[in-house]
């Protein structure tokens, strides 16, 4: 296919704005399904039930979805025997349905094509679009090999298409959540307790006496089934102690806010220990029996006392002993919580294993009121083929790396870049629910890459930026429309949840299991999808579990007894930790054969100039990234963002509540659109913060379009984790303009 000029294309440029349904769409359902997309039992004569989990935020809280008897979804709850949300469901969940009912959702495939010259889409029948990704992947393999076409996932349908490309010969896989979020606190809990954090985290914050709180946004990221018992903790009398340059809900219902310094997190985490370590007030027992390397960690901390970290912090002496004395006297249950997206200056997979070393100090991990023993359930594998052996693949993007446990978004970017030392070529993309140019930093290198490339798929369920790059665009039906994977996820219990359809697909679109499944068919891999129908997949499974489709289409979460021990540590039992040494490593001598610091060190990081203002951006608790930013539920609950400015600078800068201005950042870089004011004490006076995943460029997103600014657009300057190659994006600075720096928005 011609890539030369692959220019973005404005889909709403596109004459039909509605597909009539046909009966394509169908196919995707089994046959004995009735038109409300559900066989189970009816609530009184109106409303079907269905079974599924939430596809809103990677909570993945199961649900009910209710239906009439005309296929309309009507509202849907949270499921109340599920450990994930206790039966109540976040803003985002209720509103879910939302993207069911979006109008501008993708309806029908399309294909990049030329009209007098220019690029533009045009619809397409299933059977060209998919024929023509075949072709292309089949080209790609018999150029470069299949390892050249790479997958770019978050979500569900990640796995349908994991699935495919493995069989295909490719493992080129990544996803924004790990190098982007959330890797280098597994890095970092991995070197201290040989243990992922995983999702959810294993925080037992129900029962905790302290929680800390050190650049987490529990209340705003609405993890529900966190939220719900830190608002328990607090009702019990919990301390909650919460770091943070601003004033976040969860500050607000703190004992303490520390409004660190930005970027100095790492001299705190350090004169905490001290504080711990030579006030004698740390836990000595669980440290004598369960730490290695406590001496080596005693004597790098030394120097590190409070009025150190008063100078780098600005966070008082007399604050930083106080709140150490408060967790010590409530450990064991005390948590310092490792955080989600964490991706911020560079050093990360460090802090968080600071914050890992400072649990260990505490007795935190595997006590009560700390962090508890999660367990999970294994699903069973759907008999198929052994995958083929790939030459390369993420392993060797990231080989420089010595700890990246997956794909790293930014790599594989990189790789699809012609170079003279390029080893490991990228020549396709197949983008698969995630809005890459709003999710990753440095849209100029992003671009360049999508120029290079000889072929790009996206599936997705909306219109967002990626998709007017794309060569090819595959509608996805929403998670209320379709059958998925069994969720099986690590929690004080072990848990499965069903998805099922509760109506059928809007339009002419799809679920990611038959996209799947009808492009490895085309590349001749049908033997690794021997189903007609995914719903054969899911029973197979379940009744190897001990359950069967018709169970859990009537209970949707099915709980299991723990098999793997107690949930916390044993009086008289020794518990062997997953390390080198068989101990929480205050010293890692892994690190150390890497030649990286075994035990974490503060590095000074850049400060903003005058003028300028550090660039921090958080989740509304209403929207889930950019993908819900159009949702007419949760649109209408919050419609775009706002910038949040100290007293302080807006009496410099002139600023008033609600005035509209343009952001420009430290390599003048422009927002595209105008974000107003919101002058709060709640900010410290050398940052300003934005919700995350506003401004949109795309008109075809009629709520979302133009609405506040894009953080992402403005992060161009990035640091990358030596450990793990993760992708920190807090070093960026703005200055705020009171005029259009631009002449003409993006349209």
């Amino acid at each position: 296919m011609d890539n030369s000029r692959r220019s973005f294309i404005k889909i709403s440029a596109l004459g039909a704005s509605g597909i009539a349904f046909t009966t394509t769409a169908l196919s995707a359902i089994p046959s004995d399904m009735n038109s409300n997309g559900a066989k189970d039992k009816k609530i009184g004569s109106i409303l079907s039930r269905s079974a599924t989990y939430c596809e809103v935020c990677f909570w993945k809280c199961a649900a009910w979805v209710y239906s009439d008897e005309k296929g309309n979804i009507q509202k849907i709850i949270g499921n109340e025997n599920d450990p994930h949300c206790y039966g109540r469901l976040c803003p985002r969940g209720t509103g879910g349905v939302g993207m069911y009912t979006d109008e501008d959702r993708l309806k029908t495939p399309l294909i990049r094509t030329k009209i007098d010259g220019k690029d533009s889409f045009r619809e397409a029948s299933w059977e060209e679009a998919l024929d023509l990704v075949a072709k292309n992947m089949e080209k790609i393999k018999t150029e470069y090999g299949p390892e050249s076409m790479a997958l770019i996932k978050h979500g569900s349908p990640g796995s349908h298409l994991e699935h495919l490309f493995k069989a295909y010969g490719s493992d080129t896989v990544a996803e924004p959540a790990y190098a982007q979020c959330r890797g280098p606190r597994e890095t970092g809990f991995g070197l201290t307790f040989g243990s992922w954090v995983g999702s959810p985290e294993p925080t037992d914050i129900r029962d905790t006496k302290c929680l800390v709180l050190i650049g987490s946004h529990i209340g705003e990221n609405m993890h529900n089934s966190q939220v719900q018992e830190m608002s328990d903790a607090i009702d019990n009398g919990a301390n909650i102690i919460t770091v943070d340059p601003r004033c976040s809900t969860a500050a607000s219902k703190s004992q303490h806010w520390l409004a660190i310094k930005p970027a100095t997190d790492i001299a705190l985490l350090l004169s905490w220990m001290h504080v711990l370590i030579y006030e004698d007030i740390y836990n000595k027992e669980y440290v004598e029996k369960y730490g290695s390397g406590f001496e080596a960690l005693k004597k790098h901390v030394k120097p590190f006392s409070p009025e150190w970290a008063y100078g780098i912090t600005t966070v008082k002496p007399k604050e930083i002993r106080k709140t150490a004395r408060i967790m010590a006297a409530a450990a064991p249950s005390t948590i310092v919580h490792p955080g989600r997206h964490v991706t911020w200056y560079g050093d990360d997979s460090q802090r968080a294993r600071a914050i890992a070393i400072l649990n260990g100090l505490l007795g935190s991990w595997g006590n009560r009121g700390g962090f508890y023993f999660k367990e999970k359930i294994s699903v069973p594998k759907f008999p198929h083929p052994p995958y083929p052996h790939p030459k390369w693949g993420w392993k060797e993007l990231v080989e420089k790396y010595p700890f990246a446990e997956m794909g790293s978004t930014m790599e594989v970017i990189k790789a699809s870049i012609p170079g003279a030392d390029q080893k490991y070529p990228i020549k396709g993309w197949f983008v698969a629910g995630t809005n890459l140019v709003a999710s990753v930093p440095k849209r100029k290198v992003i671009e360049e890459a999508i120029q290079s490339l000889d072929f790009m798929v996206v599936m997705d369920t909306m219109p967002m930026e990626i998709t007017g790059y794309a060569d090819v665009i595959l509608p996805e039906c929403t998670y209320l429309e379709r059958y998925d994977g069994i969720r099986s996820a690590t929690n004080r219990e072990p848990s499965i949840a069903l998805r099922s359809p509760a109506v059928p697909p809007k339009y002419n679109s799809k679920p990611a299991w038959w996209m799947a499944k009808e492009i490895g068919n085309r590349l001749d891999l049908a033997e690794y999808f021997n189903y007609n129908d995914y719903e054969e997949v899911i029973d197979w499974q379940l009744k190897e579990m001990g359950s069967s489709l018709e169970e859990m289409k009537k209970i949707g979460v099915k709980n299991f007894k723990r098999k793997s021990g107690a949930l916390y540590m044993q009086k008289g039992k020794t518990h062997e930790f997953a390390t080198p040494s068989g101990k929480i490593e205050f010293y890692s001598e892994e690190l150390a054969s890497h030649g990286l610091d075994p035990i974490p060190v503060y590095t000074s990081h850049d400060s903003p100039k005058q003028g300028f203002y550090r660039l921090n951006y958080g989740r509304s608790p209403m929207h889930t990234f950019s993908r819900t930013i159009n949702n007419p539920n949760l649109s209408d609950l919050t419609s775009e963002n706002m910038l949040w400015v100290n007293p302080k600078v807006a009496r410099i800068e002139g600023l008033k509540n609600n005035q509209e201005v343009w952001l420009q950042n430290q390599d003048g870089v422009n927002s595209s659109f105008p974000i107003k004011v919101r002058v709060t004490e709640r900010i410290r006076w050398d940052s300003v913060y934005m919700y995350h995943g506003f401004g949109h460029s795309n008109k075809k997103l009629t709520r979302a379009h133009g609405k506040g600014a894009s953080d992402t657009e403005l992060i161009s300057r990035i640091a990358i984790d030596p450990l793990m190659g993760g992708t920190g994006m807090r070093g960026n600075f703005v200055k705020i303009l009171l005029d259009n720096p631009i002449k003409e928005t993006i349209l």
